[in-house]
Parts: structure tokens; sequence; C-alpha cells
């Protein structure tokens, strides 16, 4: 079983040395969830005001917020991000290198950010949303995600490529018809930037079986060694 356990952990510690970028963000993500968790509400409130991609800090400091805003989670904890960043940003990072990962990350967060806070700000001047709405939390990192979700697409082989491109567009298309509010709308934009990211993955071959990769680590967990024959006494 210890074995077992430490042959997991350096086939693990393998996979995560190809994308140093998603390790990265996970600590700096652990560090703040943390240190969010045991602030006080009113300095907890305060410093995410300050990082928040809201219309109000894009027209004062825009870089400052967009680079801030994605190091801290909305919601969900951290755990879970630790699962998803395994599961999308570190298959893309390892496939794509570490420059046009983040390229990827950065055209999905900036632009989808933009996107949505421009509808927002559409919505205001028309009175279809409150003028306090300039003013709204928004910070996180599910945009980036989303993109990197949708990018993921063109790595995967045929026809597993088609079923995930679809369960994609289900999983941030119905909220946008069910609710569209303005997370739903980045999200979305989020997918069709990363989706624009294709020209990033012209010299890696759509060849990624996920479904054959679970089954063949699965099989090397599970493979045991013959031990030693006993001699007959």
């Amino acid at each position: 079983m210890v074995d077992r356990l430490g042959k997991l952990l350096r086939t693990y510690g393998t996979f995560l040395r190809g994308a140093p970028g998603t390790c990265l963000w996970l600590v700096i993500l652990f560090a703040t969830t943390v240190f969010i968790r045991h602030a006080s509400p009113r300095l907890a409130h305060h410093i995410l005001e300050r990082r928040s991609t809201n219309l109000h800090y894009l027209a004062i400091d825009p870089v400052q917020v967009l680079i801030s805003s994605a190091l801290y989670i909305a919601g969900g904890g951290w755990f879970l991000y630790f699962v998803l960043y395994n599961i999308f940003h570190a298959p893309v990072e390892r496939r794509l290198g570490t420059a046009r990962w983040l390229g990827v990350v950065a055209f999905a967060h900036i632009g989808a950010t933009y996107l949505s806070e421009g509808v927002l700000y559409w919505a205001i001047r028309h009175g279809h949303a409150p003028e306090r709405a300039k003013y709204t939390l928004d910070y996180g990192v599910s945009y980036a995600l989303a993109g990197v979700q949708a990018v993921l697409t063109y790595l995967l082989v045929r026809p597993w490529r088609y079923l995930y491109l679809a369960a994609v567009v289900l999983f941030y298309g119905l909220p946008l018809i069910q609710s569209r509010n303005f997370t739903a709308i980045g999200h979305f934009s989020a997918v069709l930037l990363g989706l624009a990211c294709y020209p990033l993955t012209w010299n890696q071959p759509g060849d990624w079986d996920p479904v054959g990769w679970v089954r063949e680590r699965w099989r090397q967990s599970h493979h045991r060694r013959p031990g030693p024959r006993r001699s007959a006494s």
C-alpha cells in the first residue's frame, strides 16, 4: 500500500512539473483563500472590493484589478478548484506550454471581463440596471477556467472532442438562457474566447484520449509485480 501511494505521488509530481504555472497559481489561491477566511468580514470585504473588476475600478486602475482579481476564489472552496485545475488547466499547460496557456488564460479573463462589464455599462446607461451596479464585487478565476476548458476541445481525440464541446457549451449556455445575468454573459464569452484561441493549438494534434489516459493510469496503479517465489522445503 505504501509503495503504491509513493508511486502515485511520484506520478503526480511528474505531471505537475509539466504545469508550473498551474501549480504556482494554486499555491497563491491557497494562500489568499486562507487569508480571507481568517480576516474579519470588514477587512475581507475591503480587500475584495479593491480587487474587483467592476466598472468603477476598471476605470480607475484596470491593470491592477485585472491581475489581482484572478488571485482570489469567488465561492466553491480551494479544494474544488484544486480538482478543476488539475483536470483542465494542467493538461492544457502541459500540451501548449506555459506561455501559450497563459495567453489563453489572459485572453479569456480580460476579454470576458470587458465584454460582461460592457453589457452592464450599456444596461446602466439605458436604465436596465441600477447605478450602484458599477460597484458590484466581481473577482475570481472562473472566466479563465471557462476559456481553458474551451480550448481543451482542440486537444482531445475524436469523438470525445465533440461530446466534450457540447457539454461545455451546454454547461455555460443554459445559465445564459435562463438568467441572462452578467456573470453568465462573462462565462459564455470566456468559452467563445477560448475557442477563438485555436491558432495556439495548431502544432498540437488533437490526440489526447482522456478515457484511455484514465484507464491506463488505473491499470498502472493497480498493477502488482509478482513477488519472489518461495523455494519448496
